[in-house]
């Protein structure tokens, strides 16, 4: 693909949750990437691309083979873009700099072929699941990172283990309408940067929704999660579109 077909064709995908568990999501995923992504001038990863990080020293074979999968679309000229999810908000500059990624900040307002866009993982616009807020603040504290990434590997990956399955747990006794957004938070960051569109994934909830913002029409575009189907945007100057494919 010339370059010029290329710079007409955008990607997004969240919410992956790679783990060596589930070689289906893998398998979908380096397909996604050696069929799709490097037809693409640019690849958007909104958070969550892993089940869990905890440290650019985990140095398993298996982070190998996806960071050599995604610099190979980086190779192609496809750029990629990453932003942090919950699950993988300790993924450092030294694991981006292997895998081809730039790393982004949290909230991040884009061109999209002459569109202003903002993009994010979504965690921050839930902000009725007040316990996850309270250790999202607290995590992302630089003594919080310091002290977590200064125990040994073996008692992060312990640590990382433990919080999976208390997340589920807890997860399973909220209400879905916790843990999903909070409609005056997303006007609210689609007012602040004055924009039209937003563009998120966390609460595993693809769909495209048409609201009011700055006083005129706007959208919110969720990324669907990868649990049981590869799941992405395309965007075109044309044409805006959620797809996905089975797992195989």
């Amino acid at each position: 693909m010339n370059e010029q077909n290329k710079s007409a064709l955008i990607y997004f995908i969240a919410d992956l949750h790679l783990s060596e568990s589930r070689a289906d999501i893998t398998n979908c995923f380096i397909t996604f990437l050696e069929t799709e992504a490097i037809k693409a001038g640019k690849l958007y990863i909104l958070g969550d691309l892993f089940e869990y990080w905890i440290g650019d020293d985990d140095k398993s074979p298996y982070l190998k083979v996806i960071a050599n999968a995604l610099m190979a679309v980086r190779k192609s000229g496809t750029d990629i873009y990453y932003i942090h999810g919950n699950r993988d908000f300790l993924l450092g500059k030294r694991y981006a700099k292997q895998a081809g990624m730039t790393l982004l900040p949290e909230i991040v307002p884009i061109d999209l072929f002459g569109q202003k866009a903002i993009i994010m993982h979504g965690d921050t616009l839930c902000t009725r699941d007040v316990d996850y807020q309270v250790f999202r603040k607290k995590s992302r504290t630089w003594w919080w990172q310091t002290m977590i990434k200064s125990l040994p590997l073996f008692v992060r990956q312990k640590i990382a283990e433990d919080y999976r399955k208390k997340s589920a747990a807890a997860t399973a006794m909220k209400s879905q309408d916790i843990m999903d957004v909070t409609e005056t938070e997303v006007v609210k960051c689609l007012e602040q940067y004055q924009s039209q569109l937003l563009i998120h994934g966390h609460t595993h909830r693809p769909a495209v929704h048409d609201l009011i913002a700055n006083n005129a029409p706007a959208q919110r575009i969720v990324l669907g999660d990868w649990y049981e189907q590869g799941a992405w945007l395309k965007v075109t100057p044309n044409s805006i579109e959620l797809l996905n494919r089975p797992l195989v």
